[in-house]
């Protein structure tokens, strides 16, 4: 009776396990694909846009987003009754008024010169569906657009100043004709008819990084002390994929206070954070991009998080203010600022934090707690791809570097393994000659341990091993960029993505997609490299005796099955990895067990589950 209630038990036990899994992350991350591949298609009106304007007269204040602004001057407004797909209003957007074209390999987009602000940009390099075909992802978007995305760089007056500034609704003429493109920077001016000048000089490189250098040329006969500022604004709370282990919304390092994190939920709820600091970068990220200011690391700044509101959207702001500039009658005052707008490549990421000598650029890709192994996985992954052109190769390959660096420990947990098979029958005797006595039977198990050299917890190692490495290359597939869209063989071709087959359509052969059904749809994408996955498991464990304890036994057979639901909703390549790390394990561990007289339990183990016909 109590064995039947405890193979009910370990059945319920695992039965809520995979449950939880299931509720807690597989239904979210289905259903965070969903919302995203629907926002993607779907027809949206054109959002009231919104103004973020610097706060003139007033010293030492960033800039603020404005409550609100009127319609871009130029812009047709939709006709009653009429619909706009994004797609629609950012092209009406984009056509309200005069811009500048920016062409780079990495960039295609344009220069508002009604403010100039850097609002169009997209990456022609990446996709936002594995089809090659599929639209370019657009990084920044102007004001008109259902969400705007901007970055700004001016000056702000000082407290009592009256100076005229440009703003928002300034429009710049540009000197010359032409592109902006990495070999040929543009320059816009501005004259305030009060005897100043505004010059601004644009660059932009073959990657993601803008450089803008801004010049106040003073004709007039009075000195005049201005504030440079540069913003980074987003209009709407954007979707984000909601995972503890990756941030999203507004990011930095702000000198000695070091890397802040703020999501969009939280500044929302404080509504300002400021800070004065040097040695800093900030801005606004997503899981794959990224918009951020990067000043000149030696700049004191007066540097702030925020959110407001801008008409009927919610605005998040990453801003800072340099230091006064004041320019004498007949003279010229400077400022620069740099733009990272782009995709979080971790080699360019990496190369921009060496070359403008940056304060760990590096943290703007989210590689976890378990920093010091993510990277290093991720630089011989990377290594290895180079070599073979496919990252799923690159991790098996990267799997058996792995179990051969962790070899001589894994060795000797196997060995210790099997010395503790080998003395099975002794332990047995020992729990017969002391049935009820269970201080003595653990004293005579500790003198045969010590005896035969065996240490009963080296069998944890292996796993033990495993876990920090698991976690790693998950991080790496999940958060960097390369692994996004890269493909392995046959069906797999996003290692970053979920398995797409499914066992309950056939993996494909059924006109059918079992994820829809309602409550229990996400039960129901189970993979074909999961299922692989699991089949492995169910060897590795079949390869040891079946423990003696009914409870112990129904929870190691029903182990393989609920990592096999856990897992679907992973990534393919770290499915695939676990899949080869297990194959491996079964040979490791059997070619040991032999080498040390230990009997391999695999067949008798598997003949076991074969009903025997009963004789008369």
């Amino acid at each position: 009776m109590n064995e039947q209630k405890n193979v009910l038990l370990a059945i319920a036990l695992s039965a809520v396990v995979l449950i939880a899994w299931q509720f807690f992350f597989g239904m979210p991350q289905l259903e965070k694909q969903r919302q995203i591949q629907q926002q993607q298609t779907q027809q949206a009106q054109p959002a009231t846009p919104g103004q973020s304007a610097p706060a003139a007269g007033q010293a030492g204040a960033p800039p603020q987003p404005a409550t609100g602004a009127p319609t871009p001057g130029g812009s047709a407004p939709p006709l009653p009754g009429q619909v706009l797909t994004a797609e629609q209003s950012r092209e009406a957007a984009l056509a309200a008024g005069p811009r500048l074209q920016v062409d780079t390999p990495n960039i295609r987009g344009s220069i508002a010169l009604k403010g100039a602000r850097i609002d169009d940009v997209a990456l022609v390099r990446f996709r936002e569906t594995v089809d090659p075909k599929s639209p370019a992802i657009v990084l920044l978007s102007p004001s008109g657009t259902p969400h705007p995305f901007y970055a700004e760089f001016g000056w702000v007056g000082g407290a009592g100043t009256a100076v005229k500034l440009p703003g928002p609704d300034t429009v710049w003429t540009q000197e010359g004709s032409g592109a902006l493109t990495p070999a040929k920077p543009v320059t816009l001016v501005w004259d305030n008819g009060e005897g100043l000048q505004f010059r601004r000089t644009i660059t932009v490189d073959d990657k993601f990084l803008f450089t803008v250098k801004d010049d106040v040329v003073n004709s007039g006969a009075a000195p005049v002390t201005l504030y440079p500022y540069a913003l980074v604004s987003r209009h709407g709370t954007p979707q984000t994929l909601g995972y503890y282990i990756l941030h999203e919304g507004l990011i930095g390092v702000l000198g000695d206070q070091g890397l802040q994190e703020v999501t969009y939920k939280a500044i929302e709820d404080k509504k300002v954070m400021p800070f004065k600091v040097t040695n800093a970068w900030l801005g606004i990220t997503d899981k794959y991009w990224a918009a951020t200011l990067l000043p000149d690391p030696a700049a004191s700044l007066q540097a702030k998080f925020s959110s407001g509101q801008a008409g009927n959207l919610r605005t998040f702001q990453t801003d800072y203010l340099l230091d006064p500039v004041t320019v004498q009658p007949g003279q010229t005052g400077s400022a620069m600022g740099r733009l990272f707008a782009g995709a979080k490549e971790v080699a360019t990421v990496d190369a921009y934090d060496k070359a403008l000598k940056l304060n760990r650029f590096e943290l703007l890709i989210d590689w976890g707690w378990f920093y010091f192994i993510t990277k290093p996985m991720f630089w011989t992954i990377d290594f290895l791809f180079q070599w073979t052109h496919n990252f799923g190769v690159a991790i098996l390959l990267v799997t058996v570097l792995i179990k051969i660096l962790f070899f001589p420990l894994a060795n000797k947990s196997y060995a210790s393994m099997a010395k503790m098979k080998a003395v099975q029958p002794q332990m047995a005797a020992l729990r017969e000659r002391y049935p009820d006595d269970k201080v003595k039977q653990q004293q005579e198990l500790m003198e045969l341990y010590k005896r035969e050299k065996i240490n009963p917890i080296a069998g944890c190692w292996p796993v033990v091993i495993q876990i920090p490495v698991f976690f790693s290359l998950y991080k790496v597939l999940f958060v960097t960029i390369e692994m996004r869209h890269a493909p392995f063989f046959g069906w797999i071709h996003d290692l970053s993505a979920p398995d797409p087959t499914t066992v309950f359509n056939l993996f494909g052969l059924l006109p059918f997609d079992p994820t829809v059904v309602p409550v229990i749809g996400s039960f129901l994408h189970l993979g074909a490299w999961p299922l692989i996955m699991g089949v492995t498991m169910w060897f590795q464990m079949k390869l040891n005796p079946a423990p003696p304890d009914p409870t112990q036994k129904m929870i190691f057979d029903w182990m393989p099955v609920i990592f096999t639901f856990m897992l679907a909703s992973f990534s393919a390549g770290l499915v695939i990895y676990w899949a080869w790390n297990n194959t491996l394990s079964v040979i490791q561990q059997a070619v040991i067990m032999r080498k040390n007289g230990a009997k391999i339990e695999l067949f008798d183990n598997i003949k076991g589950l074969i009903p025997k016909r009963k004789t008369e």
